[in-house]
């Protein structure tokens, strides 16, 4: 059970996570979930191209060390790039200590301190502790590219349905999702171009440094 949208008070409740941009501007940020993989990744990339988009990916630590030159095809293509763990662990599921191990792998892989948990899922005690090191990212819209259940058209208008100027906009570039994210990513793309929007990825300048990561800490 998933909402393809995240309601107003949720997002007030948990005022310290980012939800959404503050915008009036017709700018929209597309997120891409759980890659880099050379079955979809690559074609986000191209898709991406085509509109003049940017996007933010928050990649896998274990896909991105199997996949490093993607990981490097999307950085050189000037997207952002967020922690999404290590090997995509739940935070429901997983001790805090093993789970802030795995982020903290996450993020040294990545190089970002920008973190987007799997399946939006963290314990309130893991919350409190990651967001001292950590900007987490959630969303808006969720499209449900990943759901078998779920047509290319529905996921449209999942997107369509709730977007609005500043929207966070979940898609995956996963195996899982490829059939309806071939669909429906090219539809996206063109509908908000043709109205005028441009596609942003979220700013990055919260990347670690390299001296930063050699002497990362959860003191």
């Amino acid at each position: 059970m998933y909402l393809s949208f995240t309601p107003r008070f949720l997002q007030s409740m948990f005022s310290e996570l980012l939800w959404r941009v503050e915008s009036q501007r017709p700018e929209l940020f597309l997120t891409f979930d759980d890659g880099p993989i050379p079955e979809v990744s690559p074609w986000v990339l191209d898709q991406l191209d085509q509109f003049d988009a940017k996007a933010s990916f928050f990649c896998v630590g274990q896909n991105i060390e199997r996949f490093p030159e993607i990981f490097d095809l999307i950085k050189a293509k000037g997207h952002t790039i967020g922690n999404h763990t290590y090997n995509h662990l739940s935070g429901w599921c997983t001790d805090n200590a093993a789970y802030f191990e795995n982020v903290r792998k996450g993020a040294l892989v990545s190089g970002s301190n920008l973190f987007r948990p799997p399946y939006g899922r963290l314990k309130p005690s893991q919350t409190r502790f990651l967001k001292r090191h950590y900007q987490i990212v959630m969303w808006d819209v969720l499209s449900g590219d990943f759901d078998p259940n779920l047509s290319a058209d529905a996921c449209f208008t999942n997107v369509v349905k709730n977007t609005q100027p500043g929207s966070i906009i979940v898609f995956h570039d996963s195996l899982k999702s490829a059939k309806r994210l071939y669909e429906v990513l090219p539809r996206i793309l063109e509908y908000y171009s043709l109205q005028g929007y441009q596609f942003k990825a979220l700013d990055s300048h919260s990347v670690l440094s390299y001296a930063d990561k050699e002497h990362y800490s959860f003191a």
